[in-house]
């Protein structure tokens, strides 16, 4: 038998190279997945249903900063969200795309990781019970998300037709 100092340094060697290179796939993971984007959410001061969404989102890996306008309206009008589409926030990213209401945060990552050329955003008009900060116990109310586009149309985006679609 060889002593220990003789055999080939290849194999160890190749064993500490596959160890720092999935650190370094690990590491390059939880980056990614720290922030999935910055929002700067505009509300009222006063509400607490619309913290609780900040909360929502913040949760999965979003940044938020959150701004209390004193001309909601002129905010969303701003950004072209039509009034039949309006809820009582709105969160913009760095690039402009506008998420109106109490979007599941599950659907504002998969618009941003593939935003159709012609679409500003996403909206949940209205603020329906059972939606991310809307929470009420066991009440639950079906919605749709739209697909808010530029010429001003919208497209239903996803039908939320239970809790565990969100």
């Amino acid at each position: 038998m060889k002593p220990l100092h003789t055999f080939p340094r290849f194999p160890a060697l190749i064993v500490f190279l596959l160890f720092l290179t999935a650190c370094s796939e690990s590491e390059n993971h939880a980056t990614k997945s720290a922030t999935i984007a910055t929002l700067d959410v505009y509300k009222s001061r006063t509400c607490q249903c619309c913290q609780q969404w900040v909360h929502h989102m913040e949760d999965v890996g979003f940044d938020t900063k959150t701004h209390h306008p004193s001309d909601l309206n002129r905010i969303k009008n701003d950004y072209g969200i039509a009034p039949e589409f309006q809820s009582c926030h709105t969160a913009v990213t760095s690039n402009g795309y506008v998420f109106e209401g109490h979007i599941p945060a599950r659907f504002v990552q998969q618009f941003l990781e593939n935003p159709p050329d012609d679409a500003i955003g996403l909206s949940v008009p209205g603020m329906p019970a059972g939606s991310p900060g809307m929470e009420m116990g066991d009440r639950f109310t079906p919605y749709k998300v739209w697909l808010l586009k530029k010429d001003g149309s919208a497209d239903v985006f996803a039908s939320v037709n239970s809790r565990d679609q969100q």
